[in-house]
């Protein structure tokens, strides 16, 4: 693992260098996953993952408004962002990704993960905390709990055009070392994503997903072409039947599970009853709520989302003495933020509760 930082060169910038954004790279079998690493780095950190075609910079606007008593490492996966893509001829898997959080563990020494995930990476966490759930000490998914089920015939119908897309994008993979893909002005980015996330994304907020989406063409000046690894469009999901994954979903016990569904969006719906209802029987730490937004909830409205997600993160993984030091024997001297944080979390405990949110769906 490789990992680079600016700001920090003396002892006494420590503390200042320890809350510089740390760039690292994370080696694996075909290559490498990057990512970075927020805030407190003496603590284990929450591992971000974010959705389908996006990056870990779905997740900028929600950062800066979380604990500081615990860093986030946001990672691009496999295909996306500065992620290395997968060699010609090999699809993209869901379980590919599973591995990628336990090789992350490994690589780092943790026995227990923390997740935060959103779309296809919350749908993977499910998977991934009914396989480990004595692994997990926390997992908030934005706007997904299950893995998605479709009906036989529509199953197949899937199968067809994702093979068939698939070959098309493989193609294109290997022919994009001799010939640039298709460019597009920076404002034609920003429709062109806008649009594709059904307006999930606001177009203000695209910037966040395009900055490590896209790559500045070497033909046109002023333009720029897609650089994620189209291929990852037609990856193979991880399909469970509503008996499969009410049975994935009653593993996950003593697990803190945070949901946050967004209120205007429809992947949490019917279909997630029967699990939700599972969960929340077999797991005392459950919560699902609601909060004004598009599927890209955390990114619209990230004041909505940290106002859910800090109480959750407080209450299930405290600030530690052992995070924050006195500097000399003034006694008078004020507590860290994160300390008050907590204190004012546990004082404010009963009220969190009646607060007047959609928390029962």
């Amino acid at each position: 693992m490789t990992s680079t930082a600016g700001g920090a060169s003396n002892g006494k910038q420590i503390e200042q260098h320890e809350q510089e954004p740390m760039d690292v790279r994370i080696d694996m079998p075909w290559g490498y996953v990057v990512g970075r690493w927020y805030g407190n780095r003496q603590v284990r950190p929450i591992l971000a993952l974010h959705g389908w075609l996006d990056n870990l910079g779905t997740w900028n606007e929600l950062l800066p408004l979380l604990p500081t008593h615990l860093g986030v490492l946001c990672i691009d996966l496999p295909g996306h962002g500065y992620s290395s893509k997968l060699p010609e001829g090999i699809a993209y898997h869901f379980v590919d990704y599973l591995c990628v959080i336990l090789r992350i563990m490994e690589e780092y020494g943790w026995q227990k993960v923390s997740l935060m995930a959103h779309s296809m990476s919350a749908m993977l966490c499910f998977v991934f905390a009914s396989l480990y759930p004595h692994r997990m000490d926390l997992l908030i998914s934005v706007d997904i709990v299950k893995t998605r089920y479709r009906k036989p015939a529509s199953q197949i119908d899937y199968l067809r055009t994702n093979i068939e897309g698939y070959m098309l994008e493989d193609e294109r993979f290997a022919n994009a070392k001799r010939q640039e893909p298709p460019s597009y002005t920076y404002a034609e980015l920003e429709q062109v994503l806008h649009k594709g996330s059904d307006r999930s994304v606001l177009l203000e907020n695209c910037h966040h997903i395009l900055e490590r989406n896209v790559a500045k063409s070497t033909k046109y000046p002023d333009k720029y072409f897609f650089s994620r690894d189209g291929r990852c469009k037609y990856y193979n999901e991880f399909h469970t039947s509503p008996p499969f994954a009410a049975e994935l979903a009653r593993t996950i016990r003593n697990v803190p599970y945070c949901v946050i569904k967004g209120s205007e969006s429809n992947f949490i719906d019917e279909q997630s009853d029967e699990v939700i209802a599972i969960l929340r029987e077999n797991n005392p730490h459950f919560e699902l709520h609601e909060v004004q937004g598009t599927h890209h909830v955390h990114l619209n409205n990230a004041a909505g989302v940290a106002a859910i997600i800090n109480p959750f993160i407080l209450r299930h993984r405290p600030p530690q003495l052992e995070t924050w030091t006195v500097a000399g024997d003034d006694q008078s001297e004020e507590l860290p933020a994160a300390v008050k944080e907590f204190k004012l979390a546990v004082e404010d405990s009963e009220n969190v509760k009646r607060r007047k949110r959609k928390s029962n769906l």
